[in-house]
């Protein structure tokens, strides 16, 4: 397979860790200048969650390596897709653990949408959690059916 192919892909998640380390320098900045407040346990947990974060951006461009080497169907792919699966449930369960403050911030300064923001991310994660589930079940049975196919010939 041609090195190209998965380029844009690469460049969408080195742009993604380029705007995530962004993000995490300047709400690491806030919170060291003391200016957060009642945020502080928010923004710590927005830290947080980036260390799972940059994990699965680095298992999603260890799998475009694979795929670029002709070795997708491999037991280090499912590996992968497994890592991006606990790092996606992690953060969902991290957020749904801060919830509960979100709630209680929301509420102190009248704001509905936090809560509507932090139950968007929850179920997003979710998703790329269970999706990751589904694609790890399905790239394991191709492998074994493709081990079987290759002990028959």
């Amino acid at each position: 397979m041609k090195q190209g192919s998965t380029l844009f892909l690469k460049s969408v998640i080195y742009s993604l860790g380029l705007v995530a380390l962004g993000v995490c320098v300047i709400i690491g900045g806030v919170s060291i200048s003391g200016n957060a407040g009642i945020y502080l346990p928010i923004l710590i947990g927005l830290l947080i969650t980036a260390i799972p974060f940059f994990i699965s951006l680095y298992q999603g461009l260890q799998l475009l390596n694979y795929i670029d080497r002709n070795t997708a169907f491999s037991d280090q792919s499912v590996k992968a897709i497994q890592n991006i699966k606990y790092c996606a449930f992690t953060i969902s369960t991290l957020y749904a653990a801060g919830m509960p403050y979100a709630i209680y911030v929301a509420d102190k300064v009248d704001s509905p949408v936090a809560v509507i923001d932090g139950l968007f991310w929850i179920f997003a994660f979710a998703v790329v959690a269970v999706f990751s589930a589904v694609l790890e079940k399905l790239l394991q049975k191709a492998i074994d059916i493709k081990s079987e196919n290759d002990l028959t010939v």
